[in-house]
């Protein structure tokens, strides 16, 4: 009774059309002040204890490291570095876009950031070497969706922060699902272009492939210094976060010159905003997760579920179609807060191994950024692209379609993205 309570205030105050973490707090409020006997003293308490957690802190130094390199000129010469390697294949425009935003998501950690960085440079090069509109913006949009499952990803450390699951193992398990994801996109650019004979750029000579590659060079490094501090433990998640601000900030300031000294304010302000409204969200979230264990509602679902003889399968199944429909409403960080802490004591009991089952959330999560009415990507596109959002749609379709059967390959086939973490020593 009572957790029906919990989710028809929460689903009314949403469809308001209040944001997600103010209708998380209210919702909190409302059930402890009306329906329990818990001293609302306590609601304070677990704010403060919620976001007293060290991994948080990875989350604002992302952002800012994102912010640098979007403002600072990476963006161009990875797309450049890209186009040598492979403009001259069926597409291949097309196919730098897959390439660049595999390379940036693996250093800003966000998805809009990608497409934004990438798709306003290459939509307008897209569009002028002779491809259709929609092509370009199906590419960009679906490539951007890299930058949470590459990592460093902000998604998995939310994921990480709400279960209590190590962001380093979650890092690693999301490298090969990343690259294997970006080839998939890769193939479905290829066989369209190929299909509808698109333009190639001319052959890069081995000479321009050095220098673009030399050109992009300080760019690749963040992902070097960021992964391999990780891999090798010279720094945990959250420092090597410090580390990629600090370094993006001395490369766009420093070594491209792209940014002036004046700008820094800006972008230092820029992702204070973005970061506080993250942190907003995660207090909230937190808060509502303590009113969902303490009612009971995550082993209440769990014990539901068993009994309904729900296997791996099945209850795999029903994770995947929940966090899409979710996707239809509401945005990544959101769904991660609210909905992990609820299937994971599930999954847990079933035997699904804790980083796994994060890495299916971000492949979700993934999916529904590229999806309307509430995908992120979409309307950031959108405001790049200048597209409407039905249109849209229907250009991102095909490489929607090559995310589901990634999805499904991902769901059901741990080793996936579990060889590498176990490989590395980080789970048994």
């Amino acid at each position: 009774m009572n957790s029906s309570v919990i989710f028809i205030l929460l689903v009314a105050l949403m469809l308001t059309g209040m944001p997600v973490s103010i209708s998380l707090g209210l919702t909190v409020l409302t059930f402890l002040f009306f329906f329990t006997q818990v001293p609302i003293e306590s609601v304070a308490m677990k704010l403060f204890t919620g976001i007293e957690n060290f991994e948080i802190m990875a989350i604002p130094f992302f952002i800012l490291a994102g912010n640098f390199l979007t403002h600072g000129g990476v963006a161009r010469r990875m797309i450049r570095f890209a186009t040598a390697m492979v403009g001259h294949w069926h597409g291949g425009l097309g196919l730098s876009g897959v390439v660049a935003c595999a390379l940036f998501a693996a250093m800003s950690g966000s998805s809009p950031a990608t497409v934004v960085a990438i798709g306003s440079i290459l939509m307008p090069a897209m569009v002028k070497a002779g491809f259709p509109p929609r092509f370009g913006a199906g590419v960009i949009t679906t490539s951007g969706a890299l930058g949470i499952l590459i990592p460093p990803s902000i998604v998995m450390v939310m994921y990480a922060v709400a279960t209590n699951s190590s962001v380093g193992a979650l890092f690693m398990a999301g490298v090969i699902p990343g690259f294997m994801l970006a080839s998939f996109l890769g193939a479905t650019t290829f066989y369209r272009a190929w299909k509808n004979k698109y333009p190639r750029q001319p052959k890069a000579s081995w000479r321009e492939r050095w220098t673009t590659f030399r050109d992009a060079i300080w760019g690749i490094l963040l992902i070097v210094v960021v992964m391999g501090g990780i891999y090798s433990g010279i720094f945990t998640p959250t420092e090597a976060a410090a580390m990629s601000a600090v370094y993006a900030f001395f490369v766009a300031v420093f070594v491209y010159k792209d940014m002036g000294l004046k700008k820094v304010p800006k972008v230092l302000l820029d992702s204070a905003n973005m970061s506080a409204m993250l942190l907003y969200i995660i207090t909230n979230a937190v808060l509502f997760s303590f009113l969902m264990t303490h009612e009971n509602v995550p082993q209440a679902i769990a014990e539901w579920m068993i009994n309904q003889g729900l296997g791996v399968i099945g209850f795999l199944l029903m994770v995947n179609i929940l966090l899409l429909l979710a996707g239809n409403v509401m945005e990544p960080s959101s769904i991660v807060l609210i909905m992990a802490p609820i299937l994971f004591p599930v999954a847990v009991k079933l035997g699904i191994n804790p980083i796994h089952f994060g890495i299916l959330i971000v492949v979700n999560m993934e999916v529904g950024m590229c999806h309307p009415p509430v995908g992120l990507n979409l309307y950031v596109a959108s405001g790049i692209t200048k597209m409407g959002i039905t249109e849209l749609t229907v250009a991102v379709w095909p490489w929607l379609l090559t995310m589901l059967v990634f999805l499904l390959l991902v769901t059901y086939w741990p080793p996936l993205s579990l060889w590498l973490p176990t490989m590395l020593g980080m789970i048994h």
